[in-house]
């Protein structure tokens, strides 16, 4: 495409990067539960942009051709992921089953930050679409533009502004949400969505 200046770049990585991370995966699901219920919501968001960042930096820096050469380590990650999103998917079930987790109940809580934070952690590394979408495509694409690092650069502040939004603007939904019935609602949906993206992981790729 070989734009010149900033804008330009950056403003097409912004799109892109944002359209790839708006679509509703396990990653996402998690961090608008925890921004419900006002949990942890700045350490989570900040985890799940920086890794982003971090990975849309290894991108553009050349790392998304060695990542496309080595299906092994894709298929070692596929796996891996697809078994830590059935087991929170269930965990996701029992508690639907359990009667819900209304916000009004103070007492509850989604346990430690450090659990919290690995649970993201695990959420992000462990699923090999996002190498796909950051580091293979992401990078593979910023090469087209000129400055490449303006493209990342674009891409990175979309993932910024899409958690922050996530994280903090899911308090706009809380009334909806005093409702343990909305919680159950809510526990079934991601649980349906972990084991179809643990699903897919394994038979759709």
């Amino acid at each position: 495409m070989g734009e010149t200046g900033i804008f330009g770049p950056a403003l097409a990585g912004f799109a892109l990067g944002f359209s790839l991370i708006m679509a509703i995966g396990a990653q996402n699901a998690f961090v608008l539960r925890q921004g419900l219920r006002g949990e942890y919501v700045l350490p989570l968001v900040l985890t799940c942009a920086v890794s982003d960042a971090l990975l849309i930096t290894l991108g553009v820096a050349g790392f998304g051709a060695l990542i496309a050469a080595s299906p092994g380590l894709i298929d070692w990650v596929r796996y891996f992921g697809a078994a830590f999103l059935f087991v929170y998917g269930a965990m996701n079930f029992r508690a639907a089953t359990q009667g819900g987790d209304a916000l009004a109940d103070k007492g509850r809580t989604a346990g430690s930050l450090g659990a919290a934070v690995m649970t993201c952690v695990l959420l992000t590394w462990a699923n090999p679409h996002v190498y796909l979408d950051t580091v293979v495509l992401l990078g593979g694409i910023s090469a087209q533009y000129s400055p490449a690092w303006a493209f990342g650069l674009g891409a990175v502040v979309a993932s910024f502004t899409f958690f922050f939004t996530l994280g903090f603007g899911a308090k706009l939904l809380r009334p909806f949400f005093t409702n343990p019935r909305s919680w159950q609602i809510l526990d079934v949906l991601v649980g349906v969505t972990m084991w179809a993206i643990a699903a897919k992981l394994i038979w759709g790729m």
